[in-house]
Formats: structure tokens, sequence, C-alpha cells
């Protein structure tokens, strides 16, 4: 095993212990975690399983496996090490199956996503003299499912009317106590960004760390700050307008409607394209996302 290939594990370990547990790095993470990790990797699998209907059993890891085989018996075991002598690299196979559940084609190509470590710090939304909404922020952590109508990649599919769902997680940071999200996109990619509120208004920018796009979101939920004075008002609805790249790679406006989903258990942490007929899409973002003539902004 090259030095090379160790960084490269290590920005594996680190990126699922982001991923399941929000920490910031492989060592942060104790082996009863490791093993949760282990076994949330083995249902992922399994499911995945399921969907490509496969006949033998899946091929599931050990609940030991990323802590005993790549924590102790190669990252700590070699931490800070020049020589690497007699170190064995780990199999190729599991790495790749491990980041298959995770939405990559392979163990290079999440190397290749992920040459760069993201920063949040690059992130900056300031609004001088005005205070932050923590109260309305507070009430926007969760899971969400935003929803617009996107232009199709596919030219001769110009008329096909389309609705996009992308996965919506905004939680706070332990460390920082800022307000940040993460939003699923195409072709297996991420957005990473920052939220906040000042009065009634929502502000969000978020980056993607695989390619050049940009996002950038505003709504206004009117009177939200009494409603939330109300006993079991709960926001379930936002709207917003929304800039980016378009899918054909030109500049965009679109109108956007994010959804609460209170019900986690079958969250689908991706991005999907649904015709506007689909019986997946709410009738409500439906009936919505048609009226292209109307006003698009509901002030909630």
């Amino acid at each position: 095993m090259k030095k090379e290939d160790l960084l490269h594990l290590e920005k594996l370990m680190s990126f699922l212990a982001a991923h399941f547990i929000r920490k910031s790095s492989w060592k942060d993470v104790s082996k009863s975690e490791w093993m949760y990790i282990a076994g949330e990797l083995n249902r992922l699998l399994l499911e995945q399983h399921r969907k490509l209907r496969i006949g033998k059993d899946a091929d599931l890891m050990g609940a030991n496996y990323l802590y005993e085989h790549l924590i102790i018996n190669k990252l700590k075991a070699y931490e800070g090490k020049k020589n690497l002598a007699g170190a064995s690299t780990p199999n190729l196979s599991k790495l790749n199956r491990i980041v298959q559940v995770l939405g990559y084609d392979n163990y290079f190509d999440f190397i290749n996503s992920h040459k760069e470590a993201f920063s949040f710090n690059d992130l900056k939304i300031e609004i001088p003299k005005a205070t932050v909404n923590t109260k309305l922020l507070d009430e926007l952590v969760g899971f969400w499912y935003s929803y617009n109508r996107n232009l199709p990649d596919n030219p001769d599919k110009i008329n096909e009317e389309r609705i996009w769902r992308s996965s919506v997680e905004i939680y706070r940071s332990e460390s920082s106590g800022e307000y940040l999200i993460e939003r699923s996109g195409g072709d297996n990619h991420k957005y990473y960004g920052k939220i906040t509120a000042y009065a009634d208004y929502v502000f969000i920018i978020m980056n993607s760390n695989t390619f050049i796009r940009q996002r950038h979101f505003i709504s206004r939920l009117k009177d939200i700050n009494e409603k939330l004075k109300q006993p079991g008002y709960k926001l379930s609805e936002m709207h917003f307008i929304s800039t980016c790249i378009s899918f054909n790679q030109e500049p965009i406006a679109l109108f956007e409607i994010f959804q609460k989903v209170n019900n986690t258990r079958n969250f689908v942490a991706d991005s999907i394209s649904f015709l506007i007929e689909s019986k997946e899409l709410p009738a409500s973002v439906v009936a919505h996302l048609k009226n292209t003539e109307g006003s698009r902004i509901n002030y909630r």
C-alpha cells in the first residue's frame, strides 16, 4: 500500500463518519459507532440487492470489518509512518461495494469526486444590522423533498413534462452553530451549503464539490413569527425562487417547493426525475408546478 492509498482510505472513512453520524473525522468515531455504520451499509446493500432482483444472497460485510480491518489494521497501524512496507492494500471489491450503495460507480469514482474537501467557510450569507431568526431555523431542521420543473438534459425530450425531486437535509453544526444544508443532485453528486433566516425571509447558498454549479434560494414565509407562537404549529412547506446552472449548462431561474418529510422510514436520499403524471408526486405540488402562467409564489 502506498501513502496515497492510505490518504484515500482516510478520505473514505471520514466521509462515512460525516455521512452516517455527523462526525468530521474517522478519528472521532468509536468502535460501536463503526459497527452501527457497518450495519447501515449492510442495510443499503440488502436494499440494493432487492431492487436489482439478484438471485444469490447479498455479499455483506462483517460487523467489525470497518473498525478492525480498516481502522485498526490500516489507518491506526500506519498513521504518521513514512515507511508503509508490509502494509497490504484494502480489498478493492469491498471498497467498491461500500461506495456503490452511496451512489458512486466505484472506489475510483469516489476518490475522483473528493479530490478536494468541501469547505463551508467558502459560503457566506450576511445581512448587516439584522438579527438571525434562530427560532425559524430550528423549525427548518430535518429532512425535506424539493420539487421543480427543470429543463431536461435530452433535447429530444424538451416537450416532455417532468418534475425533478431532490432530497434535502437541514441540520445545525455542533462545532460552529451554523445551519447547514445538504441536497442531492443528478449524476450522484451532492450540494453542500448554508441556510439562514432574517425576519420572515429564508436564504440558501449551495455549492457542488464535483463540478461548476452553485445554487441560490430565497423565500418569504409571511407572518411566520406569529404562526410559530401558535400551539402545535408545524412548518411543512416552503416556496422558493432559485437560480442555478441547468442540465443543458445554461443559467436558469426556477420555482421550487420544499415539503417536510415527517416519516423518514422510506426517505430516498437521491434525486429522481418523474413524469408529471406520476402517482408518486404530491397532487398539490403537481397542481402548483403546472400553473406556469399564474402567480408562482405562495407566501405562507
